[in-house]
């Protein structure tokens, strides 16, 4: 027993100075990696800011939408639901219905002696109304998810960059010396593979980040499209009759 104990901790104190020569590498790097590691940093951090912000804005406005639907099938009055949409504007669907109300009150306000074909070009306001509304609160939905996939995307290949430039100094270092040892070589190495390392985890979690966000964007969007038809049925059955 006592042996494996002095031999873990013999392993564990050879692998700190390798942790601490990696911070080192990193710190020592050439001006080109350094560049890459920054860039991927940067990448990384506002790609982990957008991630926290959009699953806890995404969560709040799935959780407003749900208690929208559920005050509006039970409710009787427009007016009411109109109020209490004004305490959920996070919910896309309070949105597309306070945009829907807006437009049928306008057809509400006029004569109520119009014929059909004016009833039924305000039905189409109120339709264009919901439509505008639900384009213009998916492109809110979708601010910034965008910059996920470029940094799934990009990443990568800008580690690889890294990757490429320090081999290339590798070999300039070997040229240069006129010598292949292990010494030589490590460096540049090791400052590929960090700069490899730092694209996938940039890129990773922005990758599944932006398609856990898409999706649920997506039933938010076909929760809107449904409510847009259902709005319109019930204007038509009692504002139409």
């Amino acid at each position: 027993m006592d042996s494996a104990l002095f031999a873990h901790l013999v392993t564990m104190a050879e692998v700190s100075p390798q942790e601490l020569d990696i911070l080192a590498l990193i710190s020592q790097s050439s001006g080109v990696v350094l560049s890459v590691l920054v860039l991927l940093v940067v990448f990384s951090l506002v790609s982990w800011y957008i991630i926290g912000y959009k699953a806890i804005y995404l969560r709040r406005a799935q959780g407003e939408s749900a208690e929208f639907l559920e005050n509006f099938w039970q409710s009787k009055r427009l007016d009411a639901i109109y109020q209490l949409s004004e305490n959920l504007k996070l919910s896309p669907i309070s949105q597309v219905f306070r945009a829907g109300y807006v437009e049928l009150s306008k057809l509400k306000s006029g004569d109520t002696e119009e014929t059909l074909s004016h009833q039924l070009g305000g039905l189409e306001n109120v339709d264009r109304a919901l439509r505008r509304a639900q384009t213009s609160e998916i492109t809110h939905l979708e601010s910034m998810v965008p910059f996920l996939a470029t940094t799934g995307s990009t990443a990568p290949f800008i580690g690889l960059f890294g990757t490429v430039w320090g081999i290339m100094n590798s070999f300039i270092s070997i040229g240069a010396q006129q010598s292949a040892t292990l010494a030589t070589v490590a460096p540049g190495i090791a400052e590929a593979l960090i700069a490899t390392a730092m694209g996938l985890v940039a890129a990773i979690p922005a990758v599944m980040a932006y398609n856990f966000f898409n999706s649920r964007i997506k039933v938010l969007a076909a929760e809107m499209e449904s409510f847009s038809a259902d709005f319109l049925n019930i204007v038509k059955r009692h504002f139409l009759s």
